[in-house]
């Protein structure tokens, strides 16, 4: 962890890390792999349980589970706290003092949040202001983060139990509706209710019936909109920032644990998976006996530690190809796109369209079908995604990074 800003402590000169920048490229491309229509090609093969297996991890689930896809977002998060030491290090040896990076902090905060919301009006008729995507999720908890890492680990863990422990009783406490509610009125259809509805105490996680949902009411129409604002049809909340929050927490706990020197690297390495082992166990315990669901669309507590522990095993296998192997060559296509996160996150959002129009103008609308046949949607995908990765790469060559 740095130093706390009146210790007189010098920090060591960080080293990055390839193992950060791989996995961070690996969560980009998992990303922008959306352009790799999988599940067009599955429709296509209804018998084919390979296609099916890879489309299915390629989608979000519907409400309660995991798939590779669910993890995006929680790694992404997890990374920003996990890069926290390293950044604040780099910036005390550059006699950055704590004001100036507290302003930084606060800056990087309101653009990543800004840029959210930029993102989700693309096309829109005005600003459309939510608060639940990647960046603004990671945007209202960032600040909150930054002045945890001036703590002790101590205080960063009693603050990781609070938001898990907090966030659950104000679920768990909050009455129920009553019979006469009727989910359609929020969004939620009797056919969904039957296949991915909670029963019991875990209905306190219910899609659109829990209190964040009117707390999301309540705030939203606080903006200008062009209609009174319902309901979040994917049941997303403006207040998973808080949960959002304990997964960079436990990035952040992982960073100052990888930071320590003092520790061989082995024993770093085996605490790191043994803590995600550790997650995934008590995150599925806890789905399991419904006491908390493991739902990734409203950050539940149990998805925190769920997640969490497959961030902790992810990171680990990369550090351990990266930077303890030195395998530099199953890592840097990796490594290109993680270096230039914010480029592949924009550029994949605004000119996925873009590129794919115009390779189908210069090679003719029926190219991908004539020669690669029910394959056409993920073959065209992929040479868009390519475009992208060569555009990484190019910036890689010229040493330009784009950060916020």
């Amino acid at each position: 962890m740095p130093p706390s800003p009146g210790s007189g402590k010098s920090p060591a000169t960080p080293q990055r890390l390839a193992s950060m920048d791989a996995y961070r490229g690996f969560v980009m491309l998992l990303m922008a792999g959306e352009m790799v229509r999988l599940g067009a090609v599955a429709d296509k093969m209804p018998a084919d349980s390979v296609w099916h297996f890879l489309a299915h991890h390629q989608d979000h689930v519907e409400w309660q589970g995991c798939t590779l896809h669910d993890l995006i977002q929680p790694s992404f998060s997890f990374l920003v706290g996990l890069a926290l030491p390293w950044s604040i290090a780099s910036r005390q040896q550059s006699d950055q003092g704590f004001l100036r990076m507290f302003f930084h902090t606060l800056w990087r905060a309101l653009a990543l949040s800004a840029l959210g919301i930029a993102l989700r009006s693309t096309h829109a008729s005005q600003t459309n202001f939510t608060f639940e995507d990647t960046l603004t999720q990671i945007g209202l908890g960032y600040t909150f983060l930054w002045l945890l890492a001036w703590r002790s680990v101590r205080t960063q863990v009693v603050a990781l139990v609070v938001i898990l422990i907090g966030y659950w009783a104000w679920f768990a406490a909050a009455p129920l509706p009553g019979p006469e509610f009727d989910p359609a009125t929020v969004g939620v259809s009797a056919d969904w209710m039957k296949q991915h509805g909670l029963s019991g105490f875990a209905a306190h996680w219910n899609k659109n019936a829990n209190p964040a949902h009117h707390f999301e009411v309540w705030f939203l129409n606080w903006f200008p909109r062009a209609k009174t604002f319902l309901y979040n049809g994917g049941g997303y909340l403006t207040l998973s920032f808080i949960p959002t929050l304990g997964t960079m927490i436990c990035g952040l706990l992982v960073g100052g644990w990888l930071r320590r020197e003092d520790v061989p690297i082995g024993r770093r390495l085996f605490r790191i998976a043994l803590f995600g082992l550790a997650g995934l166990g008590v995150g599925w315990i806890l789905d399991r006996t419904g006491i908390a669901p493991v739902v990734k669309r409203i950050w539940t507590p149990s998805w925190v530690l769920f997640s969490g522990g497959w961030c902790c095993l992810l990171l680990s296998g990369f550090y351990l190809v990266a930077d303890r192997l030195k395998q530099s060559w199953l890592t840097f296509p990796l490594q290109v796109v993680g270096m230039n996160s914010i480029f592949m996150y924009v550029t994949s959002h605004l000119w996925d369209g873009f590129f794919r129009d115009n390779l189908r103008t210069h090679l003719g609308k029926t190219f991908w079908a004539d020669y690669f046949g029910v394959y056409a949607p993920a073959v065209e995908g992929a040479a868009v995604l390519s475009i992208f990765w060569a555009m990484c790469w190019w910036l890689w060559k010229k040493r330009l990074f784009i950060r916020i």
